[in-house]
């Protein structure tokens, strides 16, 4: 009997282990993503060309930072990925803004 306990026991406690450690991780990257996020729109605040009537939105991913909207000047959606690159936390920008003519 003790043998029937170890041979099925372990491999479900390893798997409990394992599955509570990836809640654990996807728990602190979506806690992350939401601080990273809240980051680059402080950021973007900060400059006020990107300010209405200017549209930019950010989802943020696992640490990527992805930029939608749309603005009036290609400059500015140049200023909008820059600052995103630079803001803590962010591994990737995919930058999806339009320019408006």
């Amino acid at each position: 009997m003790t043998n029937s306990k170890l041979r099925f026991g372990f491999p479900l406690a390893v798997a409990l282990a394992t599955a509570s450690a990836a809640a654990v991780a996807q728990q602190t990257t979506v806690s992350g993503d939401a601080q990273i996020k809240a980051n680059v729109v402080e950021s973007l605040d900060r400059h006020p060309e990107l300010r209405a009537p200017n549209l930019i939105t950010v989802q943020t991913r696992g640490g990527v930072v992805y930029l939608n909207g749309q603005v009036s000047a290609g400059q500015q959606s140049a200023t909008a990925e820059t600052v995103a690159e630079k803001t803590p936390g962010v591994t990737r920008v995919v930058n999806s803004i339009s320019v408006s003519r």
